[in-house]
């Protein structure tokens, strides 16, 4: 049966790159980690601060419950979204 067969359970995946207000990626990295859906966050170098896997049964559950979380937290600047298609 493949991926996408009966009986089969598949879970949308994205990384969610998050950009941060100077000073508060170490403490908006635990508060982005008990976030349902947050698989894990890392604080990484480069254009954004940190770097989220999150998972949901749809689409919209990754885009409403995870993202629009995410942008409310104090700190966070800007986010920017990747859906994985494989």
């Amino acid at each position: 049966m493949g991926r996408h067969g009966v009986g089969t359970s598949t879970m949308v995946r994205a990384f969610i790159m998050v950009k941060t207000a100077a000073g508060k990626s170490e403490d908006l990295l635990a508060e982005i980690r008990e976030l349902d859906g947050v698989e894990e966050a890392h604080i990484v170098a480069g254009q954004y601060d940190i770097i989220v896997e999150a998972v949901g049964e749809e689409v919209y559950d990754l885009m409403h419950d995870v993202a629009t979380n995410l942008r409310s937290l104090d700190g966070v600047a800007d986010t920017k979204t990747y859906i994985c298609l494989d």
